[in-house]
């Protein structure tokens, strides 16, 4: 599977009480708002950490997996309901959106989330650090980052039980991402907003897309693997992954602008989950050529893996272990193997000009987010 990253659902957000700022004509648009604020205000409290569960119920569910599982289930079903009522709210300030009374309401609401990603966030005696921007784009936008990372959650979660579930999570969560850059940020895009989180910006939602396709990906390698499929298949489906990171850092390093607040543990994060399935995908190729009865040429291809591998070992404890552990099983095959040629096939091995190159296959695609929205009137006082 990919390395661990820290929970990019770890958001936090102040209160926000709608019927205190818009103004209702009627009883109706008044319950909706009211509606509106209590669903959010389930969700502040689930990810500020302020709903009243005692503290041994809450020592509980960090350590049992299966509830842990099911808090972050009931999570997304809370923005589940939520979404819906603020997307009838946009549309509703999108058809007034000249009317410069409800651009003040908008301004009042505060609308403040803190960030997973930017490198600027950081913590004080004051606690963390919050991003404002009044508009209600950014509250839809932070709202559905979060939906992406629990829902990514939920499929690392579910991995172990169940493979087919855990890629169709994986590949809604890419949905929601691909929908959030497409769709939803361009438009906070040409506000002119002096500071923003990279979560509400199109170039990381494109960028957490195509994670949580190669997420997506691995999952199926998993499956492969299972069934016995053929080395040559899961070198192509390992570099798969890897085509899909390099997308990835591309999506990164062209939108410099827009992303120049990203945190550095994340970009080295995407770039070591690429170097670690290239090394996969170089030992899977290997394994196969060496199958095929070309010992040299597999030979040849695990030791360029292991010396790019050494020269790219992460500083993060927790990856550095797993690569050292794949080095260590990389390198007892290869000795396997030298041992063989010196005494059975004395065959040359290539220099690296003269290797094969891996060759790709992604066989996964997002699935794309149904914008769900309550078509309710809404009327206000201007």
């Amino acid at each position: 599977m990919m390395l661990h990253f820290k929970d990019f659902s770890k958001l936090k957000t102040k209160r926000i009480v709608f019927e205190d700022v818009y103004a209702a004509r009627d009883s109706d648009t008044l319950e909706q708002l009211k509606e509106l604020s209590s669903k959010r205000r389930i969700i502040e409290e689930s990810i500020n950490e302020s709903s009243l569960i005692t503290e041994a119920i809450a020592r509980e569910m960090l350590f049992s997996s299966l509830l842990l599982f099911l808090k972050m289930f009931q999570e997304t079903q809370k923005l589940e309901q939520y979404l819906p009522l603020l997307e009838n709210l946009i549309q509703s300030a999108g058809l007034n959106s000249n009317n410069s009374q409800l651009v003040r309401w908008t301004s009042d609401l505060k609308i403040r989330w803190t960030s997973v990603l930017a490198s600027s966030t950081i913590f004080n005696r004051r606690g963390a650090k919050f991003f404002q921007i009044d508009d209600l784009h950014f509250e839809l936008g932070m709202t559905l980052s979060l939906y992406g990372a629990l829902l990514r959650g939920l499929a690392s979660k579910i991995l172990s039980a169940d493979l087919v579930q855990s890629t169709t999570i994986y590949r809604k969560a890419a949905g929601v991402y691909h929908h959030l850059a497409q769709e939803v940020l361009p438009s906070l895009q040409s506000a002119s907003v002096q500071e923003r989180p990279p979560e509400a910006t199109s170039c990381v939602s494109s960028v957490m897309s195509l994670i949580c396709l190669a997420e997506a990906q691995s999952v199926t390698i998993r499956k492969a693997e299972a069934k016995g499929s053929t080395g040559s298949l899961l070198a192509k489906l390992h570099y798969g992954v890897v085509q899909l990171l390099d997308e990835a850092m591309v999506v990164l390093h062209s939108a410099t602008e827009d992303c120049k607040d990203i945190s550095g543990r994340f970009l080295e994060y995407i770039s070591c989950c690429k170097d670690l399935y290239e090394l996969r995908s170089y030992k899977c190729l290997g394994e196969s050529i060496k199958t095929d009865g070309q010992i040299g040429i597999a030979i040849g291809l695990l030791r360029q893996a292991l010396v790019t591998a050494k020269k790219n070992i992460p500083e993060v404890e927790s990856w550095r272990l797993v690569f050292k552990q794949e080095i260590n099983n990389l390198t007892a095959v290869l000795r396997k193997y030298e041992h063989e040629n010196e005494f059975v096939w004395h065959e040359k091995v290539p220099t690296h000009s003269e290797l094969p190159f891996p060759q790709g296959k992604k066989i996964v695609s997002f699935i794309p987010y149904n914008v769900q929205r309550w078509e309710r009137s809404l009327s206000f006082k201007f």
